[in-house]
């Protein structure tokens, strides 16, 4: 029995998070005399607790926020779209999603969002993804708008035209703070920038095997280089929402 046990635990421990969190109950909590697997859900209690009365705002002015509500409403997290500086006021959190760097900034400007996205960044979590990554550092190796809010140099279309996008599994310790599920990540890459380089406050979280930085942290700011909302894997969404406390 015990062995079968065992099997179980390891079939089980190999999933992805957001299966493991989705079997049935009695699969997972411990049992007084066979403990299947000890709840995953020990790891993120707090932002289970907390997720009903937590609102991300999605800046939406272009590219990809509606991928990013989609996987936020899935695993309960109330959202609103981001366009104007008031509405700022009743978020706790904000992601800056994928799309077109330059368009992003540009738009912000015309929309005055660019000193209140600023402010909230120094007191507030933000994240931004892929653009949004490029819209967060303090230099992007040309003259555009940016928030400069982390202190990374990022290089735009790092590895190519969009016929060069790619995907990799990459490893991300970080995760393992709010998860029991060691296996990598799986990274999407779309006309995707590099962080060059990381300077005060900021922490490199994950790169590529060959050393190409592809996420990095500072304090309640996290930029990743890729697109975690065209997953179906959850891990860096709950890993950003454990920044809001």
């Amino acid at each position: 029995m015990r062995e079968q046990v065992t099997r179980v635990q390891a079939l089980i421990t190999s999933l992805p998070h957001y299966l493991i969190t989705s079997l049935p109950h009695y699969l997972i909590s411990s049992s007084p005399h066979y403990p299947i697997i000890p709840s995953p859900h020990h790891l993120i209690t707090l932002n289970l607790k907390t997720m009903k009365n937590l609102t991300i705002g999605l800046l939406a002015l272009q590219g990809s926020f509606r991928e990013h509500i989609a996987l936020l409403n899935k695993i309960g997290v109330n959202t609103v779209e981001i366009r104007l500086p008031e509405q700022l006021e009743d978020i706790d959190g904000l992601i800056i999603p994928g799309g077109e760097s330059t368009t992003i900034g540009k738009l912000s400007v015309d929309f005055g969002l660019l000193e209140p996205l600023r402010a909230f960044g120094r007191e507030k979590a933000i994240w931004g993804t892929c653009a949004g990554a490029i819209f967060l550092s303090k230099d992007a190796h040309r003259k555009q708008p940016l928030l400069e809010l982390m202190d990374i140099t990022v290089e735009r279309n790092a590895y190519g035209r969009q016929i060069s996008s790619f995907e990799t599994e990459v490893d991300f310790p970080a995760l393992r703070k709010i998860s029991p599920n060691e296996a990598p990540f799986h990274a999407i890459f779309i006309r995707a920038p590099l962080i060059d380089s990381v300077a005060g406050d900021a922490e490199i979280l994950a790169t590529l095997p060959n050393g190409r930085i592809i996420a990095a942290q500072q304090g309640k700011l996290l930029a990743t280089a890729f697109h975690p909302e065209l997953t179906n894997d959850d891990r860096i969404h709950r890993y950003f929402l454990s920044l809001l406390g």
